[in-house]
Formats: C-alpha cells, structure tokens, sequence
C-alpha cells in the first residue's frame, strides 16, 4: 500500500455481516492533539454489530463508516501539541466513543489522552480485547457504584467481555462477587474471583441472590426482563445499573417503588482509567480472555460468531503481525 491509502473493512448501509466489505480507503492524518495509530489487532464487540445492524450507536454514525472502538497499536505519527506520546509507542484505547472510532483498519486517529500504553506483559491481541469492556466495568464499578470492600456484587453475563472484567475488578475493589453464568464457565469464574456463581440456566438467580448492594446487568429486559428481576436481589437503598438497555419508564417505577435505585450506563473514552487497568494486567491481578481471533478482512465471520452468542471472553481481528 502506498502512504496515503490502507486496508479497511467498511459498511455503507446498515444489515447483517455481508455488508461488512473489506477495501482500501484513504488513510487519515493526525489532526493538532491527535495520533495516528497502526493497528496491530481490534477488538470486536456486541455494540459493533448492533451498530451494523442499525442498532446500538447507528443513530451517531454517518456512512461510509469503519466499525470498531478497540484499539492495540503502535504510534505512527503525533500531531501538533502532543507531548505525551511520540512515535513507537506501544498504545492502545478506546478512540471517539460512541462517535465512529474506525478500529477496523490499518490505522486510526484519536486525541492522544484518548490513549493509554499498553500493558507491557500482554500481546496486542490481548492489549486489543481490553478498552471497551474493561472500561465499561471499571467504570461501572469504579466512578458510578462507588464499590466498597465488603458490599455484595451481582453480575450477570459474567463470563463475556465486560463480565470477566467486572468480576475481577469487583474482587479487586474487596467486594463479594456473585456471577451468573452456564455451568461450563463456573470454575473459570471462580478462578477470576467470583464467590459464588449462579447457572442462570438452572437456577433463576433472584432466587439465588439476596442482600445485594450492586447489579450490573449486562444482558437487559430484552431477555427474561433480567432487569427487573435483579430488582429483587438488591438491599434497600441498592443499585441496579442496566447496561444493554438502559432503563425504562416501568424499571424506573419498579425501582422507586422497591426502595432501591436504577441508572443506565454508557462508557467514555477514558485514557487514565486505562493506565491503571494496564497497571493491573501488569501486576498479574487481572487476565484478559481471548476466545477466537479472525484476520481484519474476515470481520463478517467475527460478528456472525460473536452474534450466535455465549463468546467467552473477546474476540479480536488482527490487522497487522
């Protein structure tokens, strides 16, 4: 390829994985503040294929769009005014969310406190499976529970992205971890920190969890209305945050009328919580699950396995060796 055109996998209408189009476009250039990016691996998440389909972030994107919001790379170029990164440097972020981040290409730009470095004792494969759900859960955890040691965690598709992150996050922060999930996954779980697990497949888990001071929910009302059931679990005075579907007029009312509280979330590019997750990798406290990678030009297999469900972990396209 010659220095202004790369590899890149584009959508121009919304629909289902075919419209996913590997092609070469023009490479973007770092504007004052920003950094070009070589992206050595993308991770791919349930938000991308909602968006694909005309879901989840369609609504912010305008076409031809280059899906995708994680990012492990190396610094290619700095812009005007950047002092905190410099060509070389190993980096990786979750660029513009939830505007388009176009991390399924050979390069992206993004403000450079948009980046963080990347965990040195983790490959780009694995740095790439970490922004946007580990943001997620830290932020979750973090700045909006605000969770304590000793207070009870409940989370619920504990063994997909965001949830194995949310289990050791929770286990960092001293809080008693209870996760849901199918059997298969339970020892796993119990090696990330869990305290106890629950097989959702079995076991309906209001049934199973009491005197719960957090939920995070990361699968929604739009399956089982799992939302509004974690509700029951909670403490007075506890809180439920509703990640997939946010919170409705009706979960709002069953909160308020439960004693308890409600919110709905959406992560933020976050550059400093990323150095501290990196400092966690790096200390061995927190591992990075990786289920399956696929070459950036397969993008379309990524989503149709990531949509058939159940993934544990990530799954990450590899742009680069």
């Amino acid at each position: 390829m010659s220095g202004h055109t790369m590899h890149a996998v584009t959508i121009k209408e919304f629909g289902g994985p075919e419209v996913l189009t590997p092609e070469d476009v023009a490479r973007p250039e770092p504007l004052p503040t920003e950094v070009l990016v070589r992206v050595h691996a993308a991770g791919v998440n349930p938000v991308d294929w909602k968006t694909r389909a005309g879901q989840g972030m369609a609504g912010l994107q305008t076409f031809p769009l280059i899906l995708g919001w994680d990012v492990s790379g190396v610094v290619e170029q700095v812009g005007f005014g950047v002092t905190t990164l410099q060509p070389g440097d190993e980096v990786y972020g979750m660029p513009w969310f939830p505007r388009a981040g176009g991390a399924y290409a050979e390069y992206v730009t993004a403000p450079a406190r948009q980046w963080a470095r990347k965990p040195a004792t983790v490959d780009h494969v694995h740095a790439a499976a970490v922004p946007l759900a580990a943001l997620t859960a830290w932020q979750i955890l973090v700045d909006t529970a605000h969770v304590q040691a000793g207070q009870r965690v409940l989370i619920t598709a504990a063994a997909g992205g965001v949830g194995h992150f949310a289990v050791q996050f929770a286990r960092h922060l001293g809080a008693h971890v209870i996760a849901t999930a199918s059997a298969a996954r339970h020892p796993w779980l119990k090696d990330l920190g869990a305290d106890e697990t629950v097989d959702y497949t079995t076991t309906p888990f209001e049934e199973a969890a009491a005197g719960v001071d957090v939920v995070v929910d990361l699968v929604g009302d739009a399956y089982g209305r799992t939302s509004t059931r974690a509700l029951q679990t909670l403490s007075p005075g506890g809180l439920l945050i509703a990640v997939p579907g946010g919170v409705s007029p009706e979960l709002a009312a069953a909160a308020d009328a439960a004693g308890v509280r409600a919110t709905g979330f959406l992560v933020e590019p976050d550059g400093p919580a990323l150095t501290s997750i990196a400092d966690l990798i790096d200390a061995g406290e927190v591992s990075v699950e990786v289920e399956k990678t696929f070459p950036l030009a397969e993008a379309a297999e990524a989503h149709i396995h990531g949509e058939a469900g159940h993934t544990r972990g990530k799954l990450v396209l590899t742009a680069a060796d």
